[in-house]
């Protein structure tokens, strides 16, 4: 999944050859925003028209634009992973929470370089 960032909003994107031209939708929040672009700079330009007529017509008609990340979510996991992840975090002299976060961001980085 390719994917392109403007004002704190993740557009991803595919590229569908039945048509010829790379579709995308705004990520991260419930509004369902779509944006299409036959090139990458064509797209590029589609996607942040979105964030901007999406921001535009929130603020239209009084309603608060969804920011696309808080920064917080719950994971359910087993005792034995939270005993394990817990024990690691020790080990590594961190809290849970930041030693989930730097190895959720490996993770994640690692998996969008594929």
């Amino acid at each position: 999944m390719n994917a392109f960032q403007y004002k704190g909003y993740l557009g991803t994107f595919e590229f569908e050859s039945g048509d010829d031209a790379f579709h995308g939708e705004i990520s991260g929040i419930r509004d369902v925003i779509h944006f299409t672009g036959r090139s990458v700079d064509e797209l590029r330009l589609a996607f942040q028209e979105a964030v901007d007529d999406y921001l535009a017509t929130c603020a239209e008609i009084g309603k608060p634009p969804e920011k696309p990340y808080s920064g917080r979510f719950m994971v359910r996991v087993s005792p034995e992973i939270h005993r394990l992840a817990e024990s690691a975090a020790k080990v590594t002299g961190k809290s849970l929470n930041a030693f989930a976060a730097e190895t959720l961001e490996r993770a994640a980085r690692e998996a969008i370089k594929a």
